[in-house]
């Protein structure tokens, strides 16, 4: 009697075991394991930016229009601190659209008057967010007079306008933009050097027979 009471208890020990073992297989399934959190992308080396706006004939939309940022169109100004826009050459100039998207959804705009080559300096509050900021002009739903008068042109080309992100916070990467920046701001109302001032963010190639040797620095209230 007491060896099949033994015995009983041993089998049910080992069912029991066996229990916990297939039971601890399964919650360690892939299948069920909980999966790690993706890690989040870096902005910095992933947003799809352009720096470079426009493009080359200095008509309208294909008027070149350049961020003063760094190369990878990624850039976290200082608190209250300047943007910078380059307008390119242009025959007949523009308005010019700034368009900042927040990533809570805020959207906000401005719009600067026609003006020819030359530097703007904008000045803006503190970022709370990430925020896109888009600079294009406003273009005449017309087109271009020039390029309507030409019999060949049946096709209208738009060019993209440049685009780059700001950050809310800024890393040793930005110090050198925010400093070139800061000079440029004690710069308002004169004129700057174009080769040199664009030569400072490797933007210099741009840089043709159109484009004055100085240009004007604006800084907008």
């Amino acid at each position: 009697m007491l060896r099949d009471l033994l015995a009983m208890n041993n089998g049910a020990s080992r069912a029991r075991l066996c229990g916990l073992v297939i039971f601890a297989g399964a919650f360690l399934s892939p299948g069920i394991v909980p999966r790690q959190a993706k890690a989040q992308p870096n902005p910095r080396s992933s947003f799809p930016g352009r720096r470079v706006g426009g493009g080359t004939r200095g008509e309208c939309s294909s008027r070149v229009v350049l961020h003063l940022v760094p190369e990878s169109s990624v850039y976290a100004p200082a608190t209250s601190a300047d943007l910078a826009v380059v307008l390119g050459p242009a025959v007949r100039p523009a308005p010019l659209k700034l368009t900042f998207r927040a990533k809570n959804g805020e959207l906000s705009t401005r719009t600067l008057p026609p003006s020819a080559a030359g530097l703007t300096l904008l000045r803006i509050p503190p970022l709370r967010t990430v925020t896109e900021w888009e600079s294009s002009y406003v273009c005449k739903s017309g087109g271009d007079v020039a390029a309507s008068a030409d019999p060949l042109n049946f096709i209208e080309t738009t060019f993209p306008p440049a685009l780059s992100l700001l950050l809310p916070s800024a890393t040793a990467s930005d110090s050198s933009v925010q400093t070139i920046l800061r000079s440029l701001r004690a710069s308002c109302g004169e004129s700057v050097p174009t080769l040199a001032t664009l030569a400072g963010f490797g933007l210099d190639d741009l840089v043709t027979e159109d484009w004055p040797a100085s240009l004007p620095v604006r800084c907008p209230a």
